[in-house]
């Protein structure tokens, strides 16, 4: 039985090196390692979240087709991160040449040591939820019953702003 087409919306980021570089060879590792690009959103520049540092982010949302189970999934993206030259420390509080988040997939719940899809921390962040609204605004995240639309609105403002890169 073939293994089923799944969606899901990734955040990619970097604060050190050529950012702009970074998000576009993880993009093209995205499609060439996990599925088909459906659509990118704007690349927004953000502050560090978690710990202080000198420099800021580029994220970028990515909408995603996939075969990959939720934890094959991970393990292709850790794999990518570490080709790019990411290096995982005892902290996740740091700046990194590249991150790739699992934000949501749709209709997709997972919940293991590991991984848990829906980000858990979604809800809570701007700089994810304001590119992930730009491509899946009507998916509804299934703990909070609601759509991230709503959600992104209920968000206290901050400095998060779309740019051109």
């Amino acid at each position: 039985m073939p293994n089923r087409l799944n969606k899901y919306v990734l955040l990619t980021g970097s604060d050190l090196g050529n950012r702009n570089a970074n998000l576009q060879q993880a993009l093209e590792q995205i499609s060439s390692q996990i599925g088909t690009v459906l659509s990118t959103s704007d690349i927004m520049e953000t502050e560090p979240w978690g710990f202080e540092s000198s420099t800021q982010f580029l994220n970028q949302a990515v909408l995603v087709e996939t075969k990959l189970n939720p934890e094959s999934l991970l393990k292709t993206i850790l794999e990518i991160e570490r080709t790019i030259g990411r290096e995982r420390k005892e902290t996740q509080w740091i700046s990194r040449t590249i991150d790739i988040d699992i934000l949501c997939g749709e209709n997709i719940s997972h919940y293991s040591e590991n991984l848990t899809i829906p980000h858990k921390h979604l809800h809570q962040r701007r700089f994810a939820l304001t590119p992930l609204c730009q491509l899946v605004p009507n998916w509804i995240h299934p703990l909070l019953n609601e759509n991230y639309h709503d959600l992104h609105l209920k968000l206290k403002e901050d400095q998060t702003e779309p740019i051109q890169a």
